[in-house]
């Protein structure tokens, strides 16, 4: 066989073999300084900002261990009549900001939503983002912190009266659904 027609398979197998370099490269990376790293900047941050919370690593599985910044657990206020004399209080967990390994060496960052045991389902993990090591710098970690604290507080503040974001026709005009006079129009 004549070896031009093995060009675009060299490249694959090339390719191939540098993401598999790429993943212990990472692995590597996050045992000597990332995963220190990471729980050494959140634990600043929030030790700055006066925000109750704990960092902790959990490494039950290798190579894919993560860090989990919690907002811990409380009584929900919540508590469901066993009988007539005993309650048992549901506990809420008030979310968590994680950054785990992936099977790659990459790193997933989410938000772990709160939740009341017992009661309705648990929201799923909102993705971020995912990221080689090299990429997370410390804007990230206070732009993921950012994320986190707001969507915390708008399950904290649910109301489904008051939507986050006003859209639709009427967004820009006065209740009669006319522009104001003093908004601009485009007209071109």
């Amino acid at each position: 066989m004549e070896p031009e027609i093995f060009i675009n398979l060299q490249r694959r197998v090339n390719q191939y073999k540098e993401v598999l370099a790429n993943t212990v490269e990472y692995r590597e990376i996050w045992l000597a300084s990332l995963r220190q790293r990471i729980v050494d900047t959140l634990e600043a941050v929030i030790n700055g900002v006066g925000l109750e919370a704990e960092v902790e690593v959990r490494s039950e599985m290798d190579n894919l261990e993560a860090v989990v910044l919690s907002l811990g657990a409380m009584k929900s206020g919540m508590a469901e009549r066993v009988n007539e004399s005993v309650r048992r209080d549901l506990v809420k967990y008030n979310g968590a900001l994680v950054y785990q390994q992936l099977f790659n060496g990459k790193v997933i960052v989410l938000i772990n939503y709160p939740y009341i045991e017992n009661y309705g389902q648990p929201r799923p993990p909102k993705t971020i983002a995912i990221y080689r090591p090299e990429e997370l710098r410390e804007p990230y970690f206070i732009r993921h912190l950012e994320e986190f604290i707001q969507e915390v507080t708008n399950w904290e503040d649910f109301d489904d009266d008051e939507p986050n974001q006003r859209i639709g026709f009427h967004f820009n005009f006065p209740s009669g659904g006319e522009p104001d006079a003093d908004t601009p129009t485009d007209k071109t």
